[in-house]
């Protein structure tokens, strides 16, 4: 049986994240560590900038046509990315 003061490595940790207030950073650090496994070998590989902004993800894309057709697809890549992360971290994207 535990004492009343002793906490799970889990607990402290999550105290941590609420105290600081990095429930947010967290998440936005989740976003572009997903980015690949979400959308690919070959979009990563043209992706050279990747970052998170009040809740906005601004992606620098190298190819035009890669760029043109992500334009369309937005709302699937938010929802994508979010349900990776389990968490609604971002709201936008801005293909730069």
């Amino acid at each position: 049986m535990r004492n009343s003061n002793e906490k799970s490595l889990k607990e402290v940790i999550g105290e941590l994240v609420s105290t600081y207030k990095l429930k947010a950073k967290l998440g936005e650090v989740r976003i572009a560590e997903s980015w690949e496994k979400v959308m690919g070998k070959v979009i990563a590989n043209r992706t050279s900038e990747l970052f998170v902004r009040n809740k906005t993800l601004f992606v620098k894309i190298n190819s035009a046509p890669l760029k043109s057709e992500m334009h369309f697809s937005k709302a699937n890549i938010i929802k994508m990315l979010n349900d990776e992360v389990g968490d609604q971290v971002i709201n936008e994207i801005v293909l730069l």
